[in-house]
């Protein structure tokens, strides 16, 4: 019976189907195919603002969901465990003791008394029972099936370890970019300060002015207004600053308290510049793309495991120890002594309903893991190509502004003086203001975000985490 069930559970198993996932990328990036790629610099090295690093290192060691991370790592590397130890023997001591009285009206009641185990001496009844002893049970692995759980819990496990190095250079790129934007709101409410100086003096002229009859009242409205405008955006401003220096906190894994950081150093600072080699690093360097990988494998297994269920499976149990009526005679060889051996085989015969959908299942899930593998290349790939070009225009975009800037601040000067001499209007005075202010905040923008492509380039290359 036992040859019948494992000729047609073989004969019933399905094919072995695993959908091949495809790994190709183009060959580079832009023209040039040079290899050195900028994600194998340690972030150490990649920043250099000794404040940056300081919080790097705090949130290194205290951010939470990355604490929380490692713990998933460590159940991860406990269910490897489980999985080894499953196709391996169980051994364990068993031990017990009972009474049984029997019926006198049944088999065993009716042969008491005519069962001695010594001349002269009747088996006592009540009957007790004393057993101490080892027990073993093993499935072999015929089919691998255990061991292909075991490997598949090894892949999970170093996918959570990718998943971890994923979060941790997400993170410093996040604590990196927060801080430079902490550093351009620094700079725009110091051009804030700087701009109420300016127009109050430009007030106080007007003031002036209408005294001697040289303007109307509704110029001096005017001034008093771009003051008060400009007050206000620097309270904006100054709320923006609080809420970035906690998300900081946050990320740090701190409760709120200022951020260390030198804003005067922020027009210096030059973005690092990134080489990104070829496209085929990045299935090498990206933690993302690790991990999906690591889960695909997982999954070709599983579909191997699913498979095995359909063929039998053979168990072997063994027993050796010690068993008496009385504990007096327990320990008596090889009278007490006892041992058994037994081999089970068994399988798949009708109703296999459940085994086959768990196969379904598998294969379905082993069909997205391609799809997730794939589209993480794809994403990685493209993530990469949006911030070269972004980095490129953004370089010239600064460029531009800075001359904007240059000419803007010397036409505040300009228009003063023409309009302390009448050769203009107050309004040509107040446009100038305003434009020459809405530059300058563009200029720190600007360098803002080159910081903050260089710092998207490194992580989209796969820099950070090694």
């Amino acid at each position: 019976m036992a040859a019948l069930a494992f000729a047609v559970a073989g004969c019933n198993a399905p094919a072995l189907v695993l959908k091949t996932e495809n790994k190709a990328v183009p060959t580079e990036y832009t023209s040039s195919q040079d290899s050195t790629n900028s994600a194998k610099v340690s972030w150490r090295e990649f920043f250099t603002d000794p404040h940056l690093k300081d919080l790097i290192e705090t949130a290194l060691k205290n951010n939470q969901e990355l604490n929380i991370t490692l713990q998933e790592i460590q159940i991860a590397q406990n269910e490897v465990r489980a999985r080894q130890g499953e196709y391996q023997p169980f051994v364990g001591l068993r031990g017990g003791t009972s009474v049984d009285k029997v019926s006198r009206y049944t088999l065993p009641g009716a042969t008491v008394d005519a069962t001695e185990i010594k001349p002269g001496k009747h088996t006592p009844d009540p009957l007790g029972n004393v057993f101490a002893g080892a027990v073993a049970t093993w499935e072999v692995d015929i089919w691998h099936k255990l061991r292909n759980a075991k490997k598949a819990a090894v892949n999970r496990y170093l996918a959570s370890v990718e998943g971890k190095n994923f979060m941790v250079t997400n993170l410093i790129a996040e604590i990196a970019n927060s801080y430079y934007e902490l550093l351009a709101l620094d700079n725009q409410l110091e051009i804030l300060r700087q701009n109420i100086e300016i127009q109050s003096n430009a007030l106080h002229i007007v003031r002036l002015q209408k005294e001697s009859a040289r303007v109307t009242e509704l110029a001096v409205r005017r001034f008093e207004a771009q003051v008060l405008n400009t007050r206000s955006l620097q309270y904006n401003v100054q709320q923006q600053i609080v809420e970035t220096e906690n998300r900081i906190n946050f990320l740090v894994g701190r409760f709120p308290q200022p951020v260390a950081r030198n804003p005067k150093d922020f027009n210096k600072l030059v973005p690092t510049a990134v080489q990104a080699g070829i496209p085929s690093q990045l299935l090498q360097n990206r933690p993302d793309i690790r991990r999906a990988e690591q889960e695909l494998e997982a999954a070709k297994l599983d579909v191997k495991v699913a498979r095995a269920r359909f063929y039998p499976s053979l168990g072997i149990s063994a027993g050796l120890g010690f068993q008496a009526f009385n504990p007096a005679y327990l320990l008596k060889a090889p009278e007490s002594l006892i041992f058994s051996l037994a081999g089970d085989l068994a399988g798949p015969l009708i109703n296999k309903n459940a085994i086959i959908a768990d196969y379904n299942s598998a294969s379905a899930r082993q069909v997205q893991a391609v799809f997730n593998y794939e589209r993480t290349i794809l994403n990685a790939y493209i993530e990469v190509a949006n911030q070269l070009s972004r980095i490129s225009n953004l370089e010239k975009s600064y460029d531009l502004k800075a001359k904007e800037v240059d000419a803007l601040t010397q036409s505040i000067t300009i228009s003063n003086s023409l309009f302390g001499s009448a050769r203009a209007d107050y309004m040509e005075v107040l446009l100038t203001q305003r434009e020459a202010q809405e530059s300058r905040f563009d200029l720190v923008e600007t360098k803002m975000q080159q910081l903050n492509a260089t710092v998207s380039i490194y992580r989209a290359l796969g820099g950070g985490w090694k």
